[in-house]
This record gives structure tokens, C-alpha cells and sequence, in this order.
């Protein structure tokens, strides 16, 4: 059994690059370059990005961990949380969520560039001592994120037909490395995840999620259901790879902060999965409603 699990350890992470980086070119196929800049030009969601990302994400933080009694190495993990919005897994909920494919094509780019500027400035203001190098962050989020989603936009705005073609495999292999990586994560860290039981830290963080995924969603200040869906996906969720980057910045870290990590992964990952058919379903709605 042990060496199954060193086998499981072994692959644990080139997995997650591969989850990582085939979800993102799914995403990238799906959008045209054009369009994605024709979004970015729109102040009002530049602005809502920022607010929602960078100010409210953090602050909510912040009153979480005053609310509620968490031990140190959970109230890192939840500081941390507070500054990297947006799940690797976001696309595969776009679809479900009925979601606008563009806006979520703009989002994604400036939602890792994003954590990347304010991560590294604003974490070590929040927690005392921490100090992360911004590179460090920065190599692996552009490797994994922003290049696979650029050269999907890329092949889908100027060889459409290849796009086609490679989207179906693409999109095969981020499904089954989201399960696969979902597996893993439970069978690796399942003892550590289960010594978290009654400190508050799963409350914690689904507090956090339902509260800015709803807050993101309802206050949307006259975007589109499309764009609403993306937006509270997004902030609801987290960059994982981000706050695990970040987490192990700290000195001496404590494995309880890693397990609260990969326990963020997996409730996101549910708790995505039930808002994305709702949102679904409220836009099916809102096209009836528009069509009468």
C-alpha cells in the first residue's frame, strides 16, 4: 500500500499540470482573440474584477478569521485564499453554468495576472513574516494558465478548422485529469483532511465562497447573466496552485495548512458543480424571458 501511495505521490503533480494546463487550452479554443480584447475594453468589468478579486476577497477574509476561531495555520490558508480568485477548473463549468465563453476567456487572463501583482504585495502586509517572490509565483501560473489559454485563442482565431479538430481530445483529457486529480487528492490527503474535523476550517471556507460567489453574482451592476455566471464562478473559486504557492512561502509551514488547501480543491470543485446548473437554468430563463 505504501508504495502505491509513493507511486500516487510521484505523479500527483505532473497530473495537476496536465489538468491545469489541458483546461486552460479547452478554454482558449473556445474564444476568439477579438472578441476577448473587445471585453477587456470594457471598464465596468475591469473594475468589478478588481473590486470583487483584490478588495472584497480579502477583506471577507479578514472578517472571516475575525469571526471565527480558526488556528493559526487555517487562518493563513484563508488570508492567503482571500487574493488568488479563480479555479483552474472554471471551464468545465462554463457550459454547465451557461456562461459567456468570451468574457470568461478575458477573466481567466486577468485573474491569474491578477493574484500574480497582488499576492506577493498584499499577503505579507496581512500575515507577519511571510514573504513571497513574485517570480517564483509568477513562472509557474504564466506556464500553466496564460500560455495554454493564448495558444488555444490563438489556433482558434486563425486556424478554426484545426480548432475543431483537437477541441474533443482536449477537452476529453481535462475531464478525466479533473477526476483523476480529484481522486488523488482524497487518496493522498484524506488522513490529513480528516484532522481538520471540528476546527471550523471547512465552515470557514464554504462561508467564504457562498459569500462572494453571491455577492459577485446578485450586485453584477448591469452585466449580462453570461458575464454574472463567470464572475461569481470565479470568485467563488480559488487558485489553488496559487494559495499552495503561497502557503509554502511560510517558513516551518504546518501540513495542516496544506490539507486545508487540497480541501479547498475538492469543496470548490462540489460546491462549483451545484451553483453551475443553477446559473444554468436561470439563464435558460432569462433567454425565454427576452424571447416573449
Amino acid at each position: 500500500m505504501n508504495e502505491f501511495l509513493q507511486f500516487c505521490q510521484s505523479v500527483f503533480n505532473p497530473l495537476v499540470i496536465v489538468f491545469t494546463i489541458s483546461n486552460m487550452l479547452s478554454m482558449g479554443l473556445q474564444v476568439n482573440i477579438p472578441q476577448v480584447l473587445k471585453k477587456l475594453a470594457n471598464v465596468k468589468l475591469l473594475v468589478l474584477i478588481f473590486v470583487w478579486g483584490w478588495v472584497v476577497g480579502p477583506a471577507l477574509a479578514l472578517l472571516i478569521n475575525l469571526v471565527i476561531p480558526l488556528a493559526e495555520p487555517y487562518a493563513l490558508v484563508m488570508l492567503i485564499a482571500g487574493l488568488a480568485p479563480c479555479a483552474p477548473f472554471l471551464p468545465q463549468m462554463i457550459g454547465k453554468a451557461r456562461g459567456d465563453i468570451t468574457f470568461a476567456g478575458a477573466f481567466i487572463p486577468l485573474a491569474a495576472v491578477g493574484t500574480v501583482v497582488f499576492l506577493p504585495l498584499v499577503a505579507p502586509l496581512l500575515i507577519k513574516g511571510l514573504t513571497i517572490n513574485a517570480l517564483a509565483l509568477a513562472k509557474p501560473l504564466i506556464i500553466t494558465i496564460l500560455v495554454p489559454l493564448i495558444i488555444g485563442a490563438v489556433i482558434k482565431t486563425y486556424a478554426e478548422k484545426v480548432a475543431g479538430k483537437i477541441f474533443k481530445p482536449i477537452k476529453l483529457l481535462a475531464g478525466l485529469s479533473t477526476l483523476l486529480t480529484i481522486i488523488f487528492c482524497v487518496m493522498l490527503y484524506y488522513k490529513l483532511m480528516w484532522n481538520t474535523a471540528g476546527s471550523f476550517a471547512l465552515l470557514s471556507m464554504t462561508i467564504f465562497m457562498f459569500v462572494l460567489a453571491l455577492l459577485s453574482y446578485w450586485f453584477g451592476f448591469g452585466i449580462t447573466q453570461g458575464e454574472k455566471s463567470v464572475m461569481s464562478l470565479g470568485m467563488g473559486t480559488r487558485n489553488i496552485a496559487a494559495v499552495l504557492m503561497g502557503v509554502l512561502a511560510i517558513p516551518n509551514v504546518d501540513s495542516s495548512s496544506v490539507a486545508m488547501v487540497v480541501m479547498w480543491t475538492l469543496w470548490s470543485f462540489i460546491l462549483a458543480l451545484i451553483f453551475s446548473p443553477v446559473y444554468g437554468k436561470r439563464a435558460l430563463k432569462a433567454d425565454a424571458t427576452a424571447q416573449t
